[in-house]
């Protein structure tokens, strides 16, 4: 759909939206209330943002046992589908109502992203992410219906490897680690990751440097793309061009805002993610959100069309804000550790498992950061070229950080252990590989 047409659709579908919530959302009702706006005035995308954000706080805010009922939820209790809540690292879990036309918008975004990255009729996927109340892995099963494609629902990349010989899959969806980890237990048994007949991989739901992204498609012999989603729905991801995050604008209406300047930014600007649901005309929703702070940030990098035909803007690949930390005046995401750990040198004696810490405080004159790598066998690990390859590429583009190092003010400490020696292998659940303890 070419730009002109597209707008047009999205100033239909805000229209609709904001009418909708101001009729079905008891708090949307009371919020527009409270800011004196009348929903009939939101015509277009410029008037969506004059209102406010509201955030995550604001969801816990007005649910129980804060309030007695789901103030967010938008239908009856009858036509909702199935109950979902976030995982509640950050306090009391958000809770979200899904009907059955919330699961088909879900899978037709996720539909277009596979398609992007160019499966279809006669692929076999396994599908190493959760099946439960994360929306991800069901998401993908549905929307692998309408591209005539075959899912193998594993949950976890432990599956036995007979999967594999048995079901001759052609692509895995799983974290960067767990295809990692994979092939190494591939490779263990004598069946070479590369002739598996595996020609696609997609990393879900996380941000990783690119340095990680080529390792691992060396490893694998193939592509690997990215992809975006969460329960509130923004379900974006690359295509064949591997620049940039497309957003389905059509079903959800993205924003960047700096919560510093408290304004939205132009195209360019970091910032954080706003999404807003774009309901089609006469559909319904069983949570629906406007100007939502995901707080997690991206870039809009083009509104042009992509090589690839498709015309929907692309999008930096978001980093969660809570996998940032400040020091010297200078912030530091997950990413940026990954990208030195991931120099290619180092991968001749690193696994690619890491854990980094962060302690000290401004008042105490220095920050440290302690960062744990994982070595294939320590005894011959080349520790001084590993240090001078991560240093080289994590203080390259931070000037702040590499003079507060030089001046001791920022020091990095590294520790070497042996396969699975790291803290991250004794937690259950998905590690925190960045940890600020100050």
């Amino acid at each position: 759909m070419d730009r002109g047409e597209l707008d047009s659709l999205v100033e239909e579908r805000v229209r609709y939206t904001v009418k909708y919530a101001a009729e079905n959302s008891l708090f949307y009702r009371k919020w527009f209330e409270r800011q004196g706006v009348k929903p009939g005035d939101i015509k277009a995308h410029e008037d969506l943002l004059e209102l406010p954000i509201i955030s995550g706080q604001t969801i816990r805010e007005n649910q129980p046992p804060e309030t007695e009922d789901f103030l967010f939820r938008s239908v009856e209790l009858d036509e909702v589908y199935t109950i979902h809540e976030t995982s509640g690292t950050s306090g009391n879990p958000k809770s979200f109502f899904l009907t059955w036309e919330d699961w088909e918008r879900y899978a037709e975004k996720y539909a277009r992203i596979f398609r992007a990255q160019g499966f279809g009729q006669g692929d076999r996927v396994v599908v190493c992410a959760s099946y439960g109340m994360n929306v991800g892995a069901n998401t993908m099963t549905l929307a692998a219906r309408k591209l005539g494609m075959a899912v193998i629902p594993e949950g976890k990349c432990t599956f036995p490897l007979r999967v594999i010989k048995a079901y001759s899959p052609t692509g895995i969806v799983g974290s960067v680690f767990k295809l990692l980890d994979l092939a190494k237990r591939m490779k263990a048994e004598g069946l070479d990751p590369e002739e598996s007949g595996i020609s696609k991989l997609v990393v879900g739901g996380e941000a990783f440097a690119e340095e990680a992204r080529s390792y691992l498609s060396e490893i694998w012999g193939c592509p690997v793309y990215n992809t975006y989603g969460s329960t509130e729905g923004t379900m974006c991801g690359e295509c064949t061009e591997l620049s940039g995050l497309h957003v389905p604008e059509d079903l959800l209406h993205l924003d960047v805002y700096d919560p510093g300047l408290k304004s939205f930014v132009p195209d360019g600007e970091c910032g954080r993610t706003v999404l807003s649901t774009l309901l089609p005309v006469g559909e319904k929703a069983g949570t629906l959100l406007l100007n939502y702070d995901t707080e997690d940030t991206t870039v809009v990098l083009t509104r042009k069309p992509c090589p690839c035909g498709r015309t929907h803007m692309k999008i930096m690949t978001p980093q969660r804000e809570a996998e940032t930390v400040w020091a010297a005046g200078t912030p530091f995401n997950r990413v940026d550790v990954e990208r030195g750990v991931f120099q290619r040198e180092n991968l001749e004696y690193l696994t690619g498992e890491y854990e980094a810490f962060v302690y000290g405080g401004e008042d105490e004159g220095e920050v440290t950061l302690r960062l744990s790598l994982e070595c294939e066998n320590p005894e011959a690990c080349d520790r001084t070229l590993i240090k001078e390859n991560f240093l080289r590429s994590f203080l390259g583009y931070k000037p702040l950080l590499s003079r507060a190092s030089e001046e001791g003010i920022f020091k990095i400490l590294f520790n070497f252990t042996g396969p699975r020696g790291l803290e991250l292998h004794k937690v259950k659940g998905r590690p925190k590989r960045l940890v600020d303890r100050r």
